[in-house]
């Protein structure tokens, strides 16, 4: 008499529920998530344009619909005649090869301080603790009320947008790294110590390698602020550079110009954030934050 065998698949007790962790990883929930990780990279190749494209044509139609004078809120064609024309002025290069030194210069004095400062500041915490009424006010008082200042120490060079530059681009790098110092957590200096591991060592091997994704979030911050610091300088205090040029255009009342500089201004910005993001996939890519996301497999 034959007996029929049968497998018994386990199951859940009444009420259970089976969460994303318990569920089996299997090849059709890989090729479920592989379409899902394209996606998130193709995305924004297509938002992008497409919300470029949506203000241009509302930016159009306002000026068409809205009775509005050209001189005023000119149309984006003449915006982007006047950019043509502005790119192609080699004089319009030389004023950005100024406004661009001020911001990496700036931008590199913030960071060099920053992470010396937020090294020591995170290693002692008795003496951050002394000093930071100080780095608070020195981040609450308004920076513009410093250019007047500036301009008499510094005069109306480069030094004195450089410094603005540094000045706003130096909190966000300085308090990153502070965190990433402290976010080493106290087993793992126990293992380094455990190894006989120097000070040295424990600083090279554990320490900075837990604050690079600390840093370059405070530098992917820290560029916009020098780019933002060295044109506000330029554009209240200087003679030279982009925010100069800015101010001649208003003061022709030419508006098409003025719109198309500060279009330059923005891709400047755009770019120098970019090259920022772009080093952070190549020093840190292990990290979550590159791609936003942990890749699952």
């Amino acid at each position: 008499m034959s007996q029929t065998t049968r497998t018994h698949e386990p199951t859940s007790a009444p009420g259970a529920r089976t969460t994303v962790d318990d569920a089996p990883t299997t090849p059709v929930a890989v090729q479920r998530r592989q379409p899902q990780g394209r996606m998130l990279k193709i995305l924004p190749w297509i938002v992008t344009p497409s919300l470029v494209i949506l203000i241009i044509v509302a930016w159009q139609l306002y000026v068409t619909l809205g009775d509005v004078n050209p001189f005023v809120f000119p149309p984006p064609a003449a915006v982007g005649q006047a950019f043509v024309v502005l790119v192609t002025d080699p004089a319009t290069w030389a004023e950005l090869g100024i406004t661009v030194s001020e911001i990496l210069i700036g931008f590199a004095v913030a960071v060099i301080l920053g992470v010396v400062v937020g090294v020591v500041l995170g290693k002692l915490p008795w003496l951050e603790l002394s000093i930071r009424p100080l780095i608070v006010i020195s981040q609450v008082a308004p920076k513009v009320a410093f250019i007047p200042l500036f301009v008499i120490w510094f005069g109306f060079g480069m030094t004195s947008k450089i410094v603005l530059a540094a000045l706003l681009a130096f909190f966000p790098v300085m308090l990153n790294v502070l965190l990433g110092v402290r976010s080493v957590e106290q087993g793992q200096r126990e293992v380094m110590s455990s190894l006989n591991a120097s000070r040295a060592q424990t600083f090279t091997q554990l320490e900075l390698r837990s604050l690079q994704p600390y840093l370059f979030a405070g530098m992917e911050v820290g560029i916009v602020l020098a780019t933002t610091g060295a044109i506000v300088g330029e554009y209240l205090g200087g003679s030279e550079g982009l925010g100069a040029m800015v101010v001649r255009a208003m003061n022709s009342l030419d508006a098409a110009r003025t719109f198309a500089l500060i279009l330059l201004l923005a891709l400047i910005g755009l770019v120098l954030y970019l090259i920022v993001n772009e080093a952070k996939r190549f020093f840190i890519p292990w990290h979550e934050s590159v791609y936003g996301l942990r890749s699952e497999t």
